[in-house]
């Protein structure tokens, strides 16, 4: 009875991982090979690669793929430079300030994405929006924000990393103080410089972290769908169209299910490989203690 107690006491979220991750991933795998008819499933017919032929050979489902590929790059890059900056300039002060500003940049996080959305989304807009104004105010000409395809998409990726960066900050914060002050008195006393105290210890000693946060980052990206369901809703003329929400478009919109399980079988190989290759390229680079 003791070996299986374990085995007991995990079986409960095991039990939930498979019923709402492994069996809805393999059923949208075997769906993707079909024509169905989920009003008759009698007249679901078996189409092999026809789904994944004409996802490929439209223009929605690549301009997708691109944008989510601009969307991940840009999203990742920025948080992960960002925080790894903010990270170390919050810790190294110890005031009442600091812990205040690290607080005010952890709340966007808790705060729903839809909201989030909704109130850039009046921010944002081109007559009377808040961001705007200011712009006017300093002198400078008024942006389209969501309502140009040039800057639908960046004006996206503005709102992600602003409610994302203060997560991560606080991670990195709390790796950067789990190293030990004798490794940089040390480092001190050899006359280091503070670049090459940064390249040559601090960035090597929180690389489990920041291995941890490119992996997680990617994958979140991936999966953007809220912010541009409530800011753009995919447009303009798709310019901030992505995987999941032309998965989406699929399924409630034109009700294709065999397309839209071919597109979510594209996305779930497209992040496995990338996941894939992390490890494989990174993971000898990151230095347990």
């Amino acid at each position: 009875m003791r070996i299986l107690k374990p085995y007991l006491l995990i079986a409960p979220a095991i039990l939930g991982i498979m019923l709402f991750t492994v069996y809805p991933a393999i059923k949208m795998v075997f769906w993707s090979f079909y024509d169905v008819n989920q009003l008759n499933p009698a007249k679901t017919k078996f189409v092999g690669m026809k789904n994944y032929v004409k996802i490929f050979h439209s223009t929605d489902f690549v301009k997708s793929l691109k944008n989510t590929g601009i969307y991940t790059l840009w999203t990742v890059v920025f948080i992960m430079l960002c925080a790894v900056v903010l990270a170390i300039w919050l810790g190294r002060k110890k005031d009442k300030f600091s812990k205040f500003t690290q607080a005010a940049m952890f709340l966007p996080h808790i705060i729903s994405m839809i909201s989030v959305g909704l109130i850039f989304a009046q921010m944002m807009g081109v007559n009377n929006g808040l961001l705007n104004e200011i712009l006017v105010a300093v002198g400078l000409e008024r942006c389209q924000w969501t309502q140009s395809s040039s800057t639908a998409l960046m004006s996206v990726i503005l709102v992600a990393v602003w409610k994302a960066i203060g997560y991560y900050t606080v991670i990195i914060m709390g790796s950067l103080q789990s190293i030990p002050d004798s490794i940089y008195e040390a480092a001190a006393l050899d006359d280091a410089s503070k670049l090459t105290t940064l390249r040559k210890i601090t960035i090597p000693l929180i690389s489990p972290q920041l291995f941890f946060t490119l992996i997680i980052m990617t994958i979140g990206s991936f999966k953007v769908f809220e912010t541009i369901r409530v800011m753009t809703a995919g447009g303009p003329n798709n310019s901030t169209n992505s995987l999941v929400y032309y998965v989406y478009q699929q399924v409630f919109t034109k009700y294709d299910i065999g397309r839209a399980a071919a597109g979510g079988t594209v996305l779930f190989i497209i992040v496995g490989i990338l996941t894939i290759l992390y490890f494989a390229l990174l993971s000898k680079k990151v230095h347990y203690q």
